[in-house]
């Protein structure tokens, strides 16, 4: 923080930073599998497009920004790592100023033992996955290819969730059509070919990854709108994200999916992904610490 290195307990940003009372922040994470960063230079591309897009600059350059990443994994000594970049809006230099350029944008970065979003339990039987009545907000409003912290529609779908007694959600726009969940993309396979969306959605690197797999299995994988029936009628459906990777789902609402278990397909997919973690797909070393600057 600000140049700093310390224990993510006694990180804090202060009060009235706009990205706390704003939300006016753009973040991404990018996961740590055993000491190396999985498609790191992804990340940072799609970190700095989210911080053209919403004009933050915060001092620190990309070669600087990778940097601190590296060291914030080396100084835990983590193997397996969710690793967080943030540039915040910060305070305005003028006492009372609305005026966003008036801010002093700065960075945050943290690594955390690694994260599943899914339980690894849970993808072993297959996610229980709720169609949220809640919309999803519009594209024209907030852009899902922005990474955010603009979560109050996918929050409440998470509410519905819990209270119907599933694991997580998925979230329809106003028109009916699938967009994505609190964290993750979703897929759907029906009759060998496999669906994402094309709208409401995070161009994830994990989704990218899953497109790439699919093509080297011959698979047909396309980006295209999934109405809400097409989802439900599914054959098999599965999340994804950097944060899980490929995660099964089971149950469809009410409605059973396959045998309620992971689908044949999902699973292979599953396996896929973490066997090319082990052989080096995408992979950057994290520097030890003698040769970070």
């Amino acid at each position: 923080m600000k140049g700093r290195y310390l224990p993510i307990a006694e990180a804090a940003i202060p009060v009235t930073d706009w990205g706390f009372t704003r939300s006016d922040a753009v973040y991404d994470v990018v996961h740590v599998f055993q000491g190396g960063f999985f498609r790191l230079s992804d990340h940072l591309d799609r970190f700095e497009r989210s911080m053209e897009s919403r004009r933050l600059r915060p001092p620190e350059d990309r070669s600087a920004i990778e940097a601190v990443l590296h060291r914030c994994v080396a100084l835990t000594g983590l193997q397996d790592a969710y690793v967080a970049m943030v540039a915040l809006r910060g305070r305005p230099r003028t006492a009372g100023s609305r005026r966003p350029a008036d801010c002093e944008n700065h960075l945050v970065a943290y690594a955390l033992p690694w994260i599943d979003v899914i339980p690894p339990d849970v993808q072993a039987r297959g996610a229980h996955l709720w169609i949220a009545s809640t919309p999803r907000v519009p594209d024209a409003s907030v852009d899902p290819t922005v990474k955010n912290y603009q979560w109050s529609d996918l929050t409440t779908g998470l509410f519905e969730a819990h209270d119907n007694g599933y694991d997580t959600a998925v979230l329809c726009d106003a028109d009916g059509f699938v967009t994505e969940g609190p964290g993750f993309n979703i897929f759907i396979v029906k009759d060998g070919r496999v669906l994402t969306p094309d709208r409401g959605s995070l161009h994830g690197i994990t989704r990218r990854s899953v497109l790439e797999l699919c093509a080297e299995m011959g698979i047909t994988a396309t980006i295209a709108p999934i109405p809400r029936a097409l989802l439900e009628d599914a054959d098999e459906v599965f999340c994804a994200t950097t944060a899980g990777g490929v995660m099964p789902v089971s149950r469809i609402g009410k409605r059973i999916v396959g045998n309620d278990r992971p689908g044949a397909l999902s699973s292979k997919l599953k396996q896929d992904y973490w066997q090319r973690h082990a052989e080096g797909w995408h992979r950057t070393q994290v520097r030890p610490l003698v040769a970070i600057p």
